[in-house]
């Protein structure tokens, strides 16, 4: 089965052909649209994103979409229809950065290829096995019950590839294996992963809060946004920009949300780039040693994204932080979340259409 995976960012769209056969897959083509909707970009919107990418396509039996955020209807992957459509669009106030992309490439390749099955993959779906301890918050339980404010999580289809590929390498039952995933990129996120469940995460009802992040805040006093707004005369748009796109990394150093930047910046003597790498690398220690003591130990530490695959320093920095845990396999595993994608539309598709067969 030839599957089209379309993860749509909010000015990008990574896209990849992948042929799911029966203990195999390979990749067919692969490719990314950037600055979508920016002066110089490659493309004006994401629905002429698509049509770039659909030009590589050639046939294919199916389309797997990432979708960031499915509130608590969504506890797995689903076939798109109206009803699913609807509620991914209502989920919008919820992920207003990613959702609305995620659903106009949806609408875009559903008209371009009339006729064809979609499926929509979604971040939050493996973190609803969070206990209510973890996801949450102290609020009036009824936000929680009429509101549906609570801790949801994201980057769940890397977490759960990644954790999988950790219990592979370790050779051990992935029922057995307990595991702290740290995915840290431009978004970062740590999981603690307890026999193939999410027990806890450090992103919650947005993906601002956790980790310090390239251009997200991470973890903050919710006062702070009132004094903000009181002390500046801060509209909270303003507020709600600034946390989102100009703090982290990037509002630490006041030079660049790349980490690659910093390094080379603080190895210069930047003594702000420095600050921001130390900050970030203390706020991945604390959450180690919290899901730590929330796991009651763990077999693995486990490394993924673009920082946490390709930046040595940085991973080692956060290992001396922990090195007092005792007795963890560090590991790094590159995140696939085209290849979950793919693997779930493959599964679902290839189900209905064996439910339709004449019996």
């Amino acid at each position: 089965m030839r599957i089209l995976v379309l993860n749509a960012g909010s000015s990008s769209l990574k896209y990849q052909g992948i042929e799911v056969v029966p203990g195999r897959e390979r990749v067919l083509f692969k490719g990314a649209v950037e600055r979508i909707g920016e002066a110089g970009g490659q493309a004006a919107d994401h629905a002429e994103a698509v049509r770039l990418a659909l030009s590589e396509a050639g046939e294919v039996d199916g389309v797997g979409h990432r979708v960031v955020h499915g509130g608590e209807r969504f506890r797995e992957s689903v076939v798109m229809d109206l009803e699913v459509e609807r509620i991914i669009e209502e989920c919008c106030q919820l992920a207003p950065l990613h959702n609305p992309h995620n659903l106009a490439c949806y609408r875009a390749a559903h008209i371009l290829l009339p006729g064809l099955p979609h499926v929509a993959v979604f971040d939050t779906a493996f973190f609803h096995t969070l206990p209510h301890r973890a996801f949450l918050y102290g609020l009036p339980l009824e936000l929680y019950e009429h509101d549906h404010i609570r801790r949801y999580g994201f980057h769940g289809t890397s977490h759960r590839y990644v954790s999988a590929k950790a219990a592979e390498e370790l050779a051990i039952d992935p029922a057995e294996a307990k595991l702290i995933v740290c995915h840290l990129g431009s978004g970062c996120s740590i999981c603690a992963v307890d026999g193939g469940r999410a027990v806890d995460i450090s992103l919650g009802f947005t993906p601002m809060e956790g980790l310090v992040m390239g251009t997200r805040c991470g973890d903050l006093d919710s006062g702070v946004i009132f004094h903000l707004v009181r002390s500046r005369g801060m509209a909270l748009e303003e507020v709600e920009a600034m946390l989102n796109k100009r703090s982290g990394l990037l509002g630490l150093s006041g030079r660049s949300n790349d980490m690659r930047d910093l390094v080379q910046a603080a190895a210069g003597g930047d003594v702000r780039a420095e600050l921001a790498i130390d900050v970030f690398c203390y706020r991945v220690i604390k959450y180690i040693g919290a899901f730590w003591a929330a796991l009651g130990g763990a077999d693995a530490v486990v490394f993924t994204g673009g920082i946490g695959e390709n930046r040595a320093e940085i991973r080692q920095r956060i290992l001396a932080g922990v090195q007092s845990l005792g007795g963890f396999t560090p590991l790094v595993i590159p995140t696939n979340e085209e290849l979950m994608i793919a693997r779930d539309t493959a599964r679902l598709l290839s189900g209905r259409a064996a439910a339709s067969r004449p019996r």
